[in-house]
């Protein structure tokens, strides 16, 4: 059991990073330092975004619009380091 627990806490350091790549690619390519037109950059991009839409939707439903600001990344980050001291909060349960 200690292994789905060490498992588990790799997938959500994994989707952490994700996220993290994700916001930091959009800043790029909204202040032009990154090309869409780029074969490589897109093909992460387009990456990127089929891993994280199934995740930033649900949120994006809940929040209300802020006039061009995606506060979804933000709200994912903070569920997925909630679920991160959840599990290693109740470690004992994976021993």
């Amino acid at each position: 059991m200690q292994s789905l627990f060490q498992i588990l806490l790799l997938l959500l350091d994994i989707l952490w990073f994700f996220i993290i790549a994700h916001v930091i690619m959009s800043w790029l390519i909204n202040f032009q330092v990154l090309n869409l037109h780029q074969q490589l950059v897109a093909q992460i991009w387009y990456m990127l975004n089929r891993l994280l839409e199934p995740i930033y939707q649900p949120i994006r439903r809940i929040l209300p619009t802020m006039s061009g600001i995606d506060l979804s990344p933000l709200v994912a980050l903070v569920g997925v380091y909630a679920l991160r001291i959840i599990l290693i909060n109740n470690a004992a349960v994976f021993y």
